[in-house]
């Protein structure tokens, strides 16, 4: 038998326990200039501007929205974030997030650097999983191609041979340490080809337990269908599902090109039914937790609040080794930290890469967080909370 303690997510003592009053004042000025969508579209472009004529901004970055969401600019870098993680029982997934490769050179840079992440993974229990994105080792251009089943060159064919070398050595290296690896989620238009490329790579490695996980970006609308298709796939051909869960990245620039290219629109209609979907997906996993393995990415107070409560309905540890929860780092807080304080597996996604190379990932990570309804002003009302209660420790003292 086992104790099951009580999960409230809005204990900010917990939450920022990590951050000294300095750290914490500091990210309440960054909270709160991304809280004002007009500031933080006129800091990007004027950052993008500045980056573009390489005016001497580094520095200013790096001791601001860089020191906010990435561990650091090398994996080295990143080791005081990783031990600080762990010690309050969060474990760290390492994301090389430079965007933009477009060269062979580029993709087995990405891939070189992949591996370093999957080799200091293997040395520690405080790195569960590692993750890449395809584009990041493949042309967007060629992936569309071949989705759009269009004929390859033979020029293109053997760049095709190397993208499903590259995914294999990740894949591959990753089980034989013994870690799982992420496949990242990408666009519409390219998924099929990646979704392909996973369930390739779960068949050979995902045998006697789960190494390589495919992620589903619930605000698809066909996606929930998608996910149970893929497990009936696993069933019939005897491997185990891994099944990253996230709500997805990508939901104005797949509006526009929908719209652009005359095709349905494949984005959930409203808020409501990707939180439903995203709900049904969690169920559906528990209910076949015998063969799926479970990371839910999800910044939604409700959904991780009702996948505690699948886990209690199914009399399952809060560290049973088939479910995770996780958050990017830098975000959500007060999600991440009451959720291992109570035991339960949780990871953060630690973005890492030099500063130009990461900027890209980081103007994303503003935008959604002044477009995802309410998760700014969330993050700064709980900041707000936090300082707040210790001015009140301090004035008592």
């Amino acid at each position: 038998m086992f104790t099951v303690q009580p999960v409230s997510l809005d204990n900010t003592e917990i939450a920022f326990s990590y951050k000294s009053d300095d750290e914490l004042r500091k990210t309440y000025l960054i909270f709160s200039a991304i809280n004002a969508p007009l500031l933080t579209k006129a800091g990007t472009k004027l950052v993008k501007f500045a980056l573009k004529l390489k005016l001497p901004i580094h520095g200013i970055l790096r001791k601001t929205i860089f020191w906010q969401f990435c561990g650091g600019e090398s994996i080295s870098q990143s080791e005081p974030t990783i031990q600080m993680l762990a010690s309050h029982n969060v474990k760290t997934i390492l994301d090389y997030s430079a965007e933009g490769e477009k060269t062979e050179a580029g993709f087995e840079k990405v891939t070189q650097e992949t591996l370093a992440t999957i080799t200091r993974a293997k040395t520690s229990e405080n790195l569960p999983f590692c993750v890449f994105k395809v584009t990041g080792i493949a042309s967007a251009q060629l992936l569309e191609k071949i989705q759009a089943k269009q004929k390859l060159t033979t020029e293109e064919q053997a760049a095709f041979e190397r993208v499903k070398q590259r995914v294999n050595t990740l894949c591959k290296a990753a089980h034989e340490a013994g870690i799982g690896i992420f496949v990242d989620g990408e666009e519409s238009w390219i998924q099929e080809v990646i979704d392909d490329l996973a369930e390739e790579m779960m068949g050979k490695y995902n045998r006697e337990r789960v190494t390589v996980f495919n992620t589903y970006q619930m605000y698809r609308k066909d996606m929930l269908s998608h996910l149970k298709t893929a497990f009936q796939r696993a069933a019939t051909y005897q491997y185990f599902l891994g099944a990253k869960l996230v709500r997805g990245a990508y939901m104005e620039k797949e509006r526009e090109r929908a719209e652009e290219k005359g095709y349905p629109d494949p984005i959930q209609p409203n808020k409501e039914a990707t939180d439903d979907d995203y709900n049904k997906a969690l169920l559906y996993c528990i209910n076949n937790k015998q063969r799926i393995t479970l990371v839910s990415g999800s910044h939604n107070e409700y959904s991780n609040q009702y996948l505690v409560l699948l886990m209690q309905k199914h009399s399952m540890r809060p560290d049973d080794p088939r479910v995770y929860f996780s958050q990017l780092y830098g975000m959500s807080d007060n999600i991440s930290f009451n959720l291992a304080y109570a035991g339960y597996n949780v990871t953060k996604y630690v973005p890492y890469g030099p500063i130009d190379a990461v900027m890209p990932y980081l103007f994303r990570r503003a935008e959604e967080n002044t477009s995802v309804a309410g998760q700014s002003s969330r993050e700064y009302r709980l900041v707000k909370s936090e300082l707040q209660r210790r001015k009140q420790i301090a004035d008592k003292r």
